[in-house]
């Protein structure tokens, strides 16, 4: 897979890659720098997946690691980099990094790109069709942005929901 030029920011989700896969996905996405957005970079059952082993391990690969947790500097760091979001979940509709973190930088302009596990890269636009798709949203009485609004809160709901249910 190569990188998307069309993408000026992406974002994966680590869930329980190996590590070698992990990193064989961010080198063909042409990514230059992880920008962790866990409040708590740390993986009990993937433990390569924690913040000190990660970095470590993109060192060696000339990735740059950055650890924002709940600051997010990003933007600032695209002039130097090809950033790439890393969060845990798998699916980005299942997850912060493209519900709110996604979303947001979207509204400002950004063109996100998602990396998925077999190494597509799915433009955001395409992630958003998915989420009004699973929303049920074909209402064409609304307007596009009141549906995906909608849609968007509908599934933040759903997923705080969830990870409600699993603490």
């Amino acid at each position: 897979m190569t990188q998307s030029p069309a993408s000026d920011l992406l974002t994966i989700g680590h869930s329980n890659l190996a590590a070698v896969r992990f990193v064989a996905l961010l080198k063909d996405a042409g990514v230059t720098a992880v920008a962790d957005v866990r409040s708590v970079p740390f993986s009990r059952w993937c433990p390569w997946f924690s913040g000190k082993a990660l970095a470590q391990r993109l060192a060696g690969e000339a990735i740059a690691y950055i650890a924002l947790g709940d600051a997010l500097g990003v933007v600032d760091e695209m002039a130097h980099h090809r950033v790439c979001l890393l969060c845990a979940e798998r699916e980005p509709l299942d997850c912060h990094r493209c519900l709110l973190v996604g979303r947001a930088l979207a509204a400002r302009g950004l063109a996100l790109g998602h990396i998925r596990p077999d190494g597509t890269i799915e433009p955001h636009a395409a992630t958003e069709q998915r989420l009004l798709a699973l929303a049920g949203e074909a209402d064409l009485f609304r307007d596009g942005a009141e549906r995906l609004a909608h849609a968007y809160r509908r599934r933040a709901q759903a997923v705080a929901a969830r990870i409600k249910a699993r603490a």
